[in-house]
């Protein structure tokens, strides 16, 4: 039975593919205005059913806030055409009068879409738009467990595109996901591109599937409340940051890391804001819920209440709890609270200078975040250009949300749900991914400048005759030596004076 399952699960991808190769071949041959006009249709369209959306992935998934979720797909839709709208993705696209240089614009062709199962919807939408912005077509791999929420999106865009003139089949999607039927998927000859966003193993599958791919990284994001900060601002910004969508976003901060001096009241700000400190007894519990395996997150607990998970980890919090915190000096796969924890769960490390902050810090993305982002808040402005400069991250969020403000909706970033981590995380960009980075270019190039190409010059000399001549005059050589050896006894200097002229003059003459 499960075969079936299986081999169902592979045609319906290859009929997929199919249809998309098929649609896009005609979708190429749209112009910039029927292009716009569709990415038009399918972000309002999507933004309209938002809430909806938002309600289905959180029935399916029981991951996250139906409200927060609707943020995040306002921000995939709206916000996302905002920025898209105005970019010029067919034909030509740029001239450098002064260089001569034009630049025209050509699609990969078919993308494969990987969607997690935390943020289903909103990335299923934000995939979508970038690639019919770029003249690609799509083919969706949902979550096994976001299988509904995600096709309910992808339907939602596919009806849009198609009533503004879209080829159907642009917009594609597999019903009976399979890892098996991903991979191939992504191995598919049709497929020219890969969008990847799910775990390390998926991410990492991607890259080796011999297609152009771009996947991203872990996010063990530590936040640093500087000595400086605006303490009662940022603690409510991280809390705020932290339990939104229960901290299913990849950009949400991990751990916090504050400086000594402001500690005490940084501490009665989290409690302010609906921290809970566990003892150590219930750190001690949570912790193997968080990490039964040592280095691996439960997965059980991702994007769930304070309320459930407590109730996981057998120990009761008061009504109203919005994060679990627990004090921690360890960092390393066997500290469970230092890994990244895609729920409402915080450490809190204690940092004496900056210096101190800092090692803890690049520690903590040294684990698992290198090349995400890091989140600081301080009214220091060296403080800033000095962790600018030294954290191994493509991002620095200063006195914001984290989890969104890397995704662009508090910050000016460019809004998306993938977040390249450069070489630092082991990819090809450290961008935020749009549809800019969906586009080949190709570039007409004029002759600018004159460049003489001298003729060869009489003085280079053929090697081989050079060594020709070499060999010649070393025969000549030796039969002189040989004269003068016979001839020693009696040396006459005008034989010899002869002698040297008749080798000069035999060398000449080669």
């Amino acid at each position: 039975m499960e075969l079936d399952y299986d081999l169902k699960s592979i045609q319906e991808m290859r009929e997929a593919v199919k249809r998309s190769k098929e649609a896009q071949l005609k979708f190429v041959e749209f112009s910039q205005e029927q292009v716009d006009r569709i990415v038009k249709s399918v972000a309002d369209s999507a933004y309209r059913q938002s809430e909806s959306l938002a309600r289905l992935a959180v029935e399916e998934t029981g991951m996250g806030v139906v409200e927060h979720k609707k943020i995040k797909n306002e921000l995939c839709s709206r916000d996302v055409y905002q920025s898209i709208k105005d970019e010029k993705t067919v034909g030509v696209i740029r001239k450098d009068h002064e260089k001569k240089v034009i630049e025209i614009a050509y699609p990969f062709g078919v993308i494969a879409g990987i969607i997690p199962t935390t943020n289903p919807t909103s990335t299923a939408i934000f995939k979508t738009l970038i690639s019919l912005k770029s003249r690609n077509a799509i083919v969706v791999s949902p979550h096994p467990s976001a299988v509904k929420c995600t096709v309910e999106a992808l339907k939602i865009c596919s009806k849009a595109a198609v009533e503004a003139g879209a080829p159907e089949g642009l917009i594609g999607w597999i019903t009976k996901p399979t890892m098996e039927t991903t991979i191939e998927l992504m191995k598919h000859k049709d497929v020219h591109l890969i969008l990847a966003t799910g775990g390390g193993g998926l991410v990492r599958a991607a890259y080796s599937s011999g297609k152009p791919a771009y996947g991203v990284g872990p996010g063990n994001v530590p936040v640093y409340i500087e000595k400086t900060a605006n303490v009662k601002n940022a603690v409510k910004m991280i809390v705020d940051s932290k339990t939104f969508d229960n901290g299913t976003i990849c950009a949400s901060e991990q751990a916090i890391v504050v400086d000594q001096n402001i500690k005490t009241m940084t501490i009665r700000e989290l409690k302010n804001n609906g921290a809970y400190f566990l003892n150590e007894v219930e750190k001690t519990k949570l912790e193997n819920v968080i990490s039964p395996i040592k280095g691996r997150l439960n997965p059980a607990i991702v994007g769930r209440s304070t309320k459930t998970i407590a109730k996981m980890a057998g120990f009761d919090i008061p009504e109203g709890t919005r994060l679990l915190i627990a004090e921690e000096d360890r960092i390393g796969k066997d500290t469970p609270f230092s890994i990244e924890k895609l729920a409402p769960i915080f450490a809190l490390y204690t940092a004496n200078s900056v210096q101190e902050a800092k090692k803890i810090c690049i520690e903590l993305l040294d684990l698992g975040g290198r090349g995400h982002s890091f989140a600081i808040h301080t009214t220091d402005e060296r403080v800033v250009q000095t962790f600018g400069i030294e954290m191994p991250v493509s991002r620095i969020l200063v006195n914001t949300l984290s989890s969104i403000g890397a995704a662009g909706a508090t910050t000016g970033l460019t809004p998306s749900m993938t977040l390249g981590c450069g070489s630092y995380g082991g990819n090809i960009t450290s961008d935020n991914i749009t549809a800019r980075h969906l586009i080949n270019v190709k570039r007409v190039a004029y002759g600018i400048r004159d460049v003489s190409i001298p003729n060869p010059s009489q003085h280079g000399e053929d090697k081989s005759e050079k060594y020709s001549n070499i060999e010649s005059v070393e025969i000549i050589i030796e039969q002189v030596l040989k004269e003068v050896e016979m001839k020693a006894r009696s040396i006459d200097p005008d034989v010899v004076s002869k002698m040297v002229k008749n080798v000069v003059e035999q060398y000449q003459k080669q």
